[in-house]
């Protein structure tokens, strides 16, 4: 018991070390690939008819002329002392813009996921109950027409249908404080709908696979000579021993709720982290689209080595591969 309490804290701990040296890489890959954005603040600020001198004096004040090195460890050192810095556009402490914005992306993540979860583990169920029948067809054609469409035409699909033809829900999703809840709600209605349908296909689908693979066991063949019923078969013999796999697909579809936000913000016009990503690389304002960056690939990372762990725990091969 002792030992495999020990292997398990020290994959655990592996993954952890693992996770950290990726965000590490991938902060030098942000960087990198912000160095590479054609134009920079400067030239945003001062525009096209700006003199090479003021160019030049402005880089000097900002101190975008120091080496790519030295700017990047000076990022990093601030990072870890827990400064994301200024806005070079406007002059706010980063922290605070970002605050709000990453607020509102987890709140919508969140009402999405108490919809698609639920949802989509009662659908796998259905399906498996009626498998190869019209109702486990009619499910699956639907979702993998769901896994087909892009973002940005479900939601625009949704404005047209609810919003400008049914007029019963805002085609913009803005909220701010001071909005009661259910003003909320009825503002992120479309936005959360377009992200249940991206995400539900997937967890469905994978969550009818994983109990129709523990469908095939010995024990189920002893539960149905018994004479129990097809949906307590699955409910109380099927899923909890495909609960691993379900529990991994549901985790990564959550940070993908976190991280893939972009898009379905721009088209809502939602003020989460993925707008402030957007509206800040127009205006070349690095530290934000850095920052913002890494907080994205950190959500990611972490969601990801949560279902890697929650998989170790739960299935004991895992622990002791061959």
């Amino acid at each position: 018991m002792v030992l495999a309490s020990n292997s398990l804290t020290a994959l655990v701990a592996k993954r952890i070390a693992l996770g950290l040296g990726l965000l590490l890489a991938i902060s030098a890959l942000i960087f990198a690939g912000t160095e590479m954005l054609p134009g920079d603040v400067a030239q945003s600020i001062l525009g096209q008819s700006a003199t090479p001198e003021a160019l030049a004096n402005l880089r000097a004040d900002m101190g975008l002329n120091k080496p790519a090195l030295e700017r990047y460890l000076s990022w990093l050192g601030g990072i870890l002392q827990g400064d994301l810095g200024n806005s070079l556009s406007s002059g706010r402490d980063i922290g605070d813009m970002i605050g709000g914005r990453l607020g509102n992306t987890l709140f919508l993540a969140m009402c999405t996921a108490i919809i698609a979860v639920p949802l989509a583990v009662i659908l796998g169920m259905i399906a498996v109950h009626f498998r190869n029948g019209m109702v486990d067809k009619l499910i699956s054609i639907t979702t993998i027409t769901a896994i087909s469409l892009p973002e940005f035409f479900i939601g625009y699909l949704l404005i047209l249908v609810f919003a400008v033809n049914l007029g019963w829900l805002p085609s913009s999703s803005i909220i701010y404080d001071g909005m009661s809840w259910g003003e909320k709600l009825t503002a992120i209605a479309l936005p959360c709908a377009t992200l249940t349908l991206v995400v539900l296909a997937h967890m469905m689908r994978m969550t009818r696979a994983a109990i129709l693979n523990v469908m095939s066991s010995a024990y189920i063949e002893t539960a149905e000579l018994k004479g129990l019923s097809p949906f307590k078969i699955i409910f109380r013999h099927a899923f909890p021993n495909a609960i691993s796999p379900i529990i991994t697909v549901v985790v990564l579809n959550l940070a993908y709720l976190v991280v893939g936000v972009v898009v379905v913000e721009i088209i809502f016009v939602y003020p989460g982290m993925g707008q402030l990503l957007v509206d800040h690389v127009t205006k070349r304002d690095v530290p934000v689209v850095q920052a913002t960056g890494l907080i994205f690939a950190a959500i990611y990372i972490l969601l990801n080595m949560f279902a890697d762990i929650m998989s170790i725990v739960a299935n004991p091969r895992l622990r002791h591969p061959k």
